[in-house]
C-alpha cells in the first residue's frame, strides 16, 4: 500500500452543535487536492490468491501506521486546552476501557488510548499472527472492526479540528488520500457500521469518487 470500541454521544443540553460552522474540508479548493488520481476501489479488493485475514491483518496494520503519522503531524496543535474533548461535527466521543468504565478525554488522550490498544492489539502474535501456519483467532474480525471504528475517530478529529493546520502544513493532499482510502477499504469488507462514519458522509462522497481527468494531462495510460 504506497501511498481500536469507543463509543459516540451527540452533544447534550440543547445547544447548537458546532456542525453549523463552515466546513473548510469541503471546498473545492481542498478536496480536489489528492496524491493519486486512480480509482482507490482497486487497492483495497481482495486478491484471489490471498486469505481474508491475511489482508484485513495487512491493510488494518498499515492504516494505523499511516493514521498514526498522519496525526503526529498536527499533535503539537492537539492539546488539553485546544481539544478539551474528542470532537467531530456535533460527536463527542467518550472512551471505555475494559471494564466499561465511560470516560469524557482531552482530543490528545483520546489519540493516545487508541494509539496504545491498537499497536498492542496489532502486535499481540495471537492477534496478528506473522508466522506460517499460525491461525488468526475466532475474534479477529470483531477486532480488526474495533480498530477500524477508533482510527475513524481520529481521522474525524483531525478534519474537523485540525484541517487548518494540515492545510498549513501542505498535507491535506496525504490527509484527502489516507482518508479515502480507508473509507473504501472499511465499505468493501464492512468494517464500520455506516450509522459511525455518517457524521462524514458529505466528505466520504466527495473524496471516494475518482477525480475526473486532468486538462494538463497529455497523455493516455491505457489498462
Amino acid at each position: 500500500m504506497d501511498w481500536f470500541m469507543g463509543k459516540s454521544k451527540t452533544k447534550p443540553n440543547g445547544k447548537k452543535p458546532p456542525a453549523e460552522e463552515k466546513k473548510h474540508y469541503l471546498e473545492p479548493e481542498y478536496t480536489k487536492v489528492r496524491v493519486v488520481d486512480f480509482d482507490l476501489k482497486e487497492l483495497v479488493v481482495l486478491p484471489r490468491e490471498i486469505d481474508l485475514n491475511e489482508w484485513l491483518a495487512s491493510n488494518t496494520t498499515t492504516f494505523f501506521n499511516l493514521i498514526n503519522l498522519q496525526y503526529s503531524t498536527i499533535s503539537e496543535f492537539c492539546t488539553g486546552d485546544t481539544c478539551q474533548a474528542m470532537t467531530a461535527c456535533n460527536t463527542i466521543y467518550y472512551w471505555y476501557d475494559e471494564r466499561g468504565k465511560k470516560t469524557k478525554c482531552t482530543g490528545p488522550q483520546y489519540v493516545d488510548f487508541v494509539m496504545s490498544l491498537v499497536q498492542k492489539l496489532v502486535t499481540d502474535e495471537e492477534i496478528f499472527p506473522t508466522k506460517y501456519g499460525k491461525e488468526f483467532p475466532n475474534s479477529f474480525e470483531s477486532l480488526v472492526k474495533k480498530i477500524c471504528r477508533y482510527l475513524f475517530h481520529v481521522l474525524a478529529h483531525i478534519y474537523w479540528a485540525h484541517f487548518k493546520e494540515t492545510v498549513a502544513l501542505e498535507l491535506q493532499g496525504h490527509l484527502n488520500t489516507l482518508y479515502a482510502h480507508f473509507i473504501v477499504f472499511v465499505r468493501e469488507f464492512n468494517l464500520v457500521d455506516p450509522k459511525e462514519t455518517c457524521i462524514m458522509d458529505d466528505l466520504s462522497e466527495v473524496l471516494c469518487t475518482p477525480l475526473p481527468p486532468s486538462p494538463q494531462q497529455n497523455h493516455v495510460t491505457e489498462r
